[in-house]
């Protein structure tokens, strides 16, 4: 019976990281979620953790949960700042979502150092540099 459900497809949505600059000037990194899709989605719930290893020890941040009312089409919103320390982890944020009332989901992991400079790109909708998975 499971093996028949078939969940829909996520596309057009995305998670980034991106490096930007505070109101003291200092540098500071951020999650943002971006909709690329034409629909609005609604209902944003976004669980996010960190885990793997640190000095040989496993090491599992706390859980994270985010409300996001409503994310507009071709628009974005910050999901939470991101400590720098936590780029050695697996970085995972769970993205849940409504879109003409069908519910949508899908995990997005950033992986240990990929969250640097070599790999940023030009981030769509906010026109930043930063590392993104589609």
């Amino acid at each position: 019976m499971k093996k028949d459900i078939v969940p829909p497809t996520v596309e057009d949505v995305a998670v980034a990281i991106i490096q930007e600059e505070n109101e003291e000037g200092e540098t500071e990194w951020n999650a943002f979620l971006i909709n690329l899709k034409k629909e609005k989605m609604e209902g944003v719930l976004v669980t996010s953790h960190g885990y793997g290893t640190f000095d040989g020890q496993d090491v599992k941040t706390s859980t994270l949960r985010h409300f996001l009312d409503e994310i507009k089409p071709g628009k974005f919103s910050k999901i939470e700042p991101v400590i720098e320390n936590l780029f050695g982890l697996n970085n995972e944020y769970w993205v849940s979502f409504y879109i003409n009332n069908v519910m949508y989901d899908k995990k997005y992991i950033f992986l240990p150092e990929t969250i640097k400079e070599e790999n940023f790109t030009q981030i769509p909708c906010i026109n930043k540099k930063g590392v993104m998975i589609k």
